[in-house]
C-alpha cells in the first residue's frame, strides 16, 4: 500500500483563532462570536461602520446629509440594502460611531468584523440575535431577562422549542455580539447568536505594488468608482489565473519585452513584426507606445512589482503590424497567429477612415482565423470599437468639425468592428456610465472599464484636420493604469502610466478574460466564448444624455441589447465560472486513478516522520478531474490549514483555518466545492503528492487517519 507524505509544520500563531470564554473578561467577550456552537475570535476592522436607519425614506435622506458631513471614502448597500456600510478614516471611525447612535433616525450602528480565522471574511452585524433557552425557563422569565438587556422579543423558531428572535432595542447597552457572550454565561442560555452578515473577501489577490490602481480589476469603492465598476476579477483568479498552454496575440504597433511585466518562464511565444519581417516586435519610434500599454492590460505578468494583467498566466504572442490595412497585412497578421497557436487575437485599433467596409480578402481571413484557429475550435477575435462617438453602422448629422472637413449627414462605418465573428468591445467608465469617445450600435458585443474624455476622431485622411467638434465639458471617470516602455520613453517617465484610456484599453481587457475562460475550459468554441460573455454581462445602465449628440442609447431593448454597451459590461466571474461549469459537466474521462492510505500520523509530528511518507501515482496523463478526501480527528480543527501538493510541487490550498471547535474532519474535496482546485487541470500526474496540513499552535494534537487522491484523465 502506498504510504502518505504528511507535511506537518508547527508555527506561532500571530492569532488565536478561538477560545473558551471561560475566564474571559468582558472586556474581551466583545471579540468572541457565538457560531453554530463554536466561538470564534473577531478584530474589528478599523475603517468600516455600518448604519441600519429607521426607514428608506430616512436612509436616503440621511445617508446624502452624512456624505456631505463626513466625506466618507466609500460607501455601499449590505445585506440588501438593511445595511450602509461607510468606510471612514480610521481616526474618525469612533467619533462617528457615537454621533450615529445618538441620532434619533439611526436604529443601529455597529463597528465591521474580521474573522482572525479567515482574514478578509468580514462580518456585519445586523440588530437581531436568535436565542435557545432550556425547556424549563417560563416564558415570563425569559421576557424579565431579555428586557433588562434591552431586547425585544419579535418571534419564535419554527421547529426549535423556546427559541426566539429578538431585536436590540435602543436601550441596549452592548451590540449583539456581546449580548450573545452575555447570554452564554447564564446556564438556562443553550445558544445565543448574533445575526450576521458575511462578506468574504476574494481568496486571491495580487500583491503587484501598483495593483490598488488598477480599479478595473477590483475595488472597494471610492472616489470616482461607482460600486462594481470593475470586472470581478479576483474571485474569476480564485478558478485561474490563466494557463501558459493558452496565447493570447496582441497586434499593435510594437512591444517593449524588455518590460519586466513581459517577461517569465514559458510568456513569451512567436513574436513577429509584420512591419520590418523579422521576430523582434520592439519599438524603434518614439511615439510606439501603445502596445506595451496594451498587452500591459491582458497579460502583464504577476511579479509583486508594478501592475498584473487580466489573464498573468497566460502566454503572450506580440504582434507588430505594418501600420496599413491592405489585404495582405490583414492575411499576414491572422494567418500567423493561426499558425503559431494564438487561442485569443486582440487588435486595440480601427481604420483612420469614415468609411471602412471589409474586402473579401479581409472578411476571409478574419472568418478563417475564428474557424480554424485552435484546431477547428476557432481563435477568439477581439476588435475595439473605436474612438469617435459615432456609429458602427448609420448616419450622423455633422457639425462643428474644423474647417467644415465633415459637415451634413455622414454615414459612418467600421469594417472590423461589424464582422460577424468579432466580439466588439465598447468602453464604459469607472462610474459605469458610457465612455463618451466610444463608438456604438447594434453590432456592440461587450462593454468593459476604461477611462472617460473627449471623443477622438483623429482621421489622416482628412489632411490637417486630426480631431473632431470640439466639446468643452468635464468628463468623470478614472484611467487605466498599465505597463509602460522602460526608461524615460513612453507615455510617462516611469515604466507604468496611469493615464491610458480608450477603447484600447477595453479590448485587452475581454481578451484577458477570454484567456482566463479558456484556461478553466479549453474545449469552447470561438462562438460559445461569445455568447458566455454575453450571457454574462452585467446590464449597466446610462440614461444621461451623450454631451455630443444627445443621444441616450444607453437601455437594453427586449433582446437585451443596449447599443452602448452591447449585452451589458463584462463579468469575469460569471464568464470563467460559465466557462468552468460547461466544462465540468461535458469532460469526458478516460481513466479513473485512485489510491488510498490509511497510515496514521500525529498531527503535531516531528520532522524525521514527514521525511517518510508519499503517494506515487506512476500512471502518466493530464489530470482533468481529481477529488481529495482526508480524515482527521483534532483537538481543535481551527488550528488547521490543509493543502494538496502536486508532483511539480503546485500547491492549492483544501481548508483554511476556519473548521472552529470542530474535532473530526471527513471532507471530499472536489472541483466543485474547492474551485482553486481548477488551477491543477492540465497538470501532469505522474509523480508524488503530498498532502501538507499546517498546525498553527501547539495547544491541541490530532490524527491524520486517512486519506485519498481521485485523480481523472
Amino acid at each position: 500500500m502506498p504510504i502518505v507524505k504528511v507535511d506537518v509544520v508547527r508555527e506561532r500563531p500571530e492569532m488565536i483563532a478561538a477560545e473558551s470564554l471561560q475566564g474571559v473578561s468582558p472586556e474581551q467577550a466583545g471579540v468572541i462570536l457565538q457560531r453554530g456552537g463554536e466561538e470564534l475570535r473577531l478584530y474589528k476592522v478599523p475603517d468600516w461602520l455600518t448604519l441600519q436607519f429607521e426607514s428608506l425614506t430616512e436612509q436616503a435622506f440621511l445617508l446624502d446629509q452624512l456624505k456631505q458631513q463626513w466625506h466618507p471614502l466609500a460607501v455601499r448597500a449590505v445585506a440588501q440594502g438593511q445595511l450602509v456600510a461607510l468606510k471612514v478614516r480610521r481616526h474618525q471611525l469612533e467619533q462617528y460611531l457615537q454621533l450615529a447612535r445618538q441620532m434619533d433616525s439611526v436604529r443601529f450602528a455597529s463597528h465591521v468584523y474580521e474573522l482572525s480565522a479567515s482574514p478578509g471574511t468580514h462580518l456585519y452585524l445586523l440588530n437581531q440575535l436568535t436565542v435557545q433557552f432550556s425547556t424549563g425557563l417560563a416564558l415570563r422569565d425569559i421576557d424579565e431577562l431579555t428586557t433588562e438587556l434591552g431586547l425585544i422579543r419579535e418571534k419564535g423558531l419554527d421547529g426549535s422549542k423556546r427559541t426566539y428572535v429578538f431585536r436590540v432595542g435602543k436601550t441596549a447597552v452592548e451590540n449583539p455580539i456581546k449580548l450573545a457572550n452575555r447570554l452564554m454565561r447564564i446556564a438556562q442560555v443553550l445558544v445565543a447568536e448574533p445575526n450576521i452578515v458575511v462578506s468574504t473577501a476574494p481568496l486571491y489577490r495580487p500583491k503587484d505594488q501598483l495593483y490598488d490602481q488598477q480599479w478595473h480589476l477590483h475595488h472597494q469603492g471610492g472616489r470616482g468608482l461607482a460600486v462594481n465598476s470593475h470586472i470581478s476579477a479576483e474571485r474569476a483568479w480564485d478558478i485561474t489565473r490563466g494557463s501558459r498552454s493558452v496565447v493570447i496575440a496582441v497586434s499593435d504597433d510594437a512591444f517593449d519585452l524588455n518590460h519586466p511585466d513581459l517577461l517569465g518562464m514559458g510568456k513569451l511565444v512567436a513574436p513577429s513584426d509584420l512591419k520590418n519581417s523579422d521576430g523582434l516586435p520592439m519599438p524603434s519610434q518614439e511615439y510606439e507606445n501603445h502596445g506595451t500599454a496594451v498587452a500591459g492590460l491582458a497579460v502583464a505578468e504577476e511579479t509583486g512589482t508594478g501592475v498584473v494583467g487580466v489573464a498573468p498566466g497566460c502566454s503572450f504572442m506580440p504582434i507588430q503590424t505594418t501600420g496599413y490595412l491592405d489585404d495582405e497585412s490583414i492575411e499576414r497578421l491572422f494567418d500567423w497567429a493561426i499558425a503559431q497557436g494564438a487561442s485569443v487575437i486582440s487588435c486595440s485599433w480601427s481604420p483612420a477612415a469614415v468609411y471602412f467596409p471589409l474586402s473579401l480578402r479581409q472578411r476571409n481571413a478574419i472568418n478563417r482565423a475564428a474557424t480554424q484557429g485552435r484546431n477547428g475550435k476557432g481563435c477568439v477575435v477581439l476588435f475595439s470599437a473605436g474612438n469617435a462617438n459615432r456609429p458602427l453602422n448609420g448616419k450622423v448629422r455633422e457639425l462643428g468639425w474644423p474647417q467644415n472637413a465633415i459637415r451634413g449627414v455622414t454615414q459612418w462605418l467600421g469594417g472590423f468592428a461589424m464582422h460577424p465573428d468579432v466580439i466588439t468591445v465598447s468602453a464604459c467608465t469607472s462610474l459605469n456610465r458610457k465612455a463618451v469617445y466610444s463608438n456604438w450600435g447594434k453590432h456592440i458585443s461587450v462593454a468593459a472599464p476604461s477611462n472617460n474624455g473627449p471623443p477622438n476622431m483623429s482621421l489622416p485622411n482628412l489632411g490637417q484636420v486630426e480631431t473632431g467638434p470640439v466639446i468643452k465639458a468635464e468628463f468623470d471617470g478614472l484611467a487605466m493604469t498599465t505597463a509602460d516602455r522602460t526608461g524615460r520613453t513612453g507615455y510617462s517617465r516611469s515604466d507604468y502610466t496611469s493615464g491610458f484610456g480608450g477603447t484600447s484599453s477595453a479590448c485587452p481587457v475581454v481578451a484577458g478574460v477570454v484567456g482566463l475562460m479558456l484556461s478553466a475550459n479549453p474545449d469552447l468554441e470561438a462562438g460559445d466564448v461569445k455568447q458566455i460573455l454575453q450571457d454574462t454581462a452585467d446590464k449597466i445602465e446610462d440614461t444621461t444624455p451623450d454631451p455630443q449628440l444627445g443621444l441616450t442609447y444607453g437601455t437594453y431593448d427586449n433582446r437585451g441589447h443596449s447599443r452602448w454597451f452591447g449585452y451589458g459590461k463584462i463579468n469575469a466571474y460569471k464568464a470563467v465560472k460559465a466557462a468552468r461549469d460547461r466544462y465540468l459537466a461535458n469532460r469526458q474521462l478516460s481513466k479513473i486513478i485512485e489510491q488510498t492510505s490509511a497510515v496514521t500520523f500525529t498531527i503535531p509530528a516531528d520532522r524525521t516522520a514527514m521525511q517518510q511518507a508519499g503517494i506515487t501515482i506512476n500512471q502518466h496523463g493530464q489530470l482533468q478531474d481529481i477529488q481529495v478526501y482526508v480524515d482527521i480527528n483534532h483537538g481543535f480543527l481551527g488550528d488547521l490549514s490543509i493543502a494538496v501538493m502536486t508532483p511539480k510541487g503546485k500547491s492549492v490550498l483544501l481548508q483554511g483555518r476556519t473548521l472552529g471547535m470542530l474535532t473530526q474532519l471527513r471532507k471530499t474535496y472536489t472541483l466543485e466545492n474547492t474551485p482553486a482546485l481548477s488551477l491543477l487541470i492540465n497538470e501532469g500526474i505522474h509523480g508524488r503528492w503530498q498532502l501538507k496540513i499546517i498546525d498553527h499552535s501547539e495547544t491541541h494534537q490530532g490524527q491524520l487517519l486517512q486519506w485519498l487522491l481521485k485523480l481523472g484523465i
